[in-house]
């Protein structure tokens, strides 16, 4: 847990929320080649209750295992955990979710529910070693813009780990295209206009303290991908700095028709980089799921209302605590089943990185 800080505290404000929509009729993406969503399995699970044994349920489970909903080690009566049975501590998982995502809790894989759960989705859990924070208290501050106010939604990573400086530095691995260079880098842009953070992009990329690359299935960082149509990238909270896209999904600059966006994705990762956990509001760049042929974090001038993102720094250095490679916290300390595990120093240099697939353009709308 992080010490007690200074009560002088910096306030980071980060727009994410009512962003206008720009997209093509939002929906999920169809994978590559015609293949089933990694999330499709669910979709035959629709109207199932506690007390049926249903083929498929232990996939189900294992989901839940992978976005901290379930772990059934912490349960002296675990016997369910590898069978298709519906159980308590199923429902209860469920009836979680459902309280995360603002559905009904009824604890059965209603339509609403399952049709949530095949979202497309970052990788990072919800839940992090038990803990929750995406139902946190909404509170209004008003903020210096004039007449405009705003809702705080918190959410932060179990332990709140920080940065101990405020100028970041991102790197590419050699042979990223310019393209996907020049959208990520707005997305660090638009990060820097409303927080207290600056970022600048450097040749180095293994000394930089963000790194961006893409990979494939299992790459060598304990949390494979599964392909398209399922999870779509992940980062590690501070002072990590890892952020993967799966290289297999469709994507895009700009919305286009089954395909994500680079930029919305990235808004949402570098939230993570910073130490902000996912957000219950469905529009928010934090919220964990994100149709294809959708984009966030456009700037209008017309917009009257703007919601934020209100998180709460020290940068006091020798009151901070930095956690080391070894116990960072966030994606990068939970395997697929929830459970921690240890990071080494220089894992990313096992990681296998996969060549970044070609791009669609929004203005050419290529197939």
């Amino acid at each position: 847990m992080a010490p007690k800080v200074s009560q002088l505290f910096s306030s980071i404000f980060l727009l994410f929320l009512v962003f206008p929509v720009l997209s093509h009729a939002g929906s999920f993406a169809s994978p590559k080649g015609g293949k089933p969503s990694p999330f499709e399995f669910l979709e035959h699970l629709q109207g199932c209750h506690k007390g049926q044994k249903v083929e498929g349920l232990q996939e189900l489970k294992k989901y839940l295992e992978k976005f901290g909903y379930l772990n059934y080690n912490h349960f002296k009566n675990h016997t369910h955990a590898k069978d298709d049975d519906f159980d308590d501590f199923l429902e209860s998982a469920i009836k979680t979710y459902q309280l995360n995502y603002h559905l009904k809790t009824t604890g059965a894989l209603d339509a609403q529910t399952v049709s949530k759960m095949m979202m497309p989705r970052c990788g990072v859990a919800d839940i992090i070693n038990g803990t929750s924070w995406m139902r946190a208290a909404k509170k209004r501050h008003p903020v210096g813009h004039n007449t405009i106010h705003t809702i705080a939604h918190y959410s932060f990573f179990d332990g709140n780990p920080k940065w101990s400086k405020t100028h970041l530095t991102y790197g590419f691995p050699s042979g990223t295209q310019s393209n996907i260079i020049s959208a990520v880098a707005r997305a660090f842009d638009k990060w820097a206009s409303v927080s207290h953070f600056t970022f600048s992009q450097i040749q180095d990329y293994t000394n930089a303290d963000l790194k961006v690359s893409f990979h494939r299935r299992d790459h060598g960082d304990g949390l494979p991908f599964d392909g398209p149509g399922g999870t779509l990238a992940h980062a590690w909270s501070p002072s990590d700095g890892r952020f993967h896209y799966d290289a297999d999904e469709q994507w895009s600059i700009g919305p286009v028709p089954n395909a994500f966006d680079l930029e919305t994705v990235a808004l949402h990762e570098i939230g993570h980089l910073l130490g902000l956990g996912h957000s219950s509001v469905q529009d928010a760049i934090m919220f964990s799921g994100i149709a294809s042929g959708v984009t966030k974090g456009e700037y209008q001038q017309e917009i009257q209302t703007l919601d934020y993102d209100f998180l709460e720094y020290d940068f006091h250095n020798s009151e901070v605590k930095e956690f080391p490679e070894s116990s960072n916290q966030g994606v990068g300390n939970l395997d697929s089943s929830g459970n921690e595990h240890q990071e080494t120093k220089g894992m990313e240099e096992m990681e296998s990185v996969a060549p970044p697939p070609p791009l669609i353009k929004s203005e050419s709308l290529v197939p």
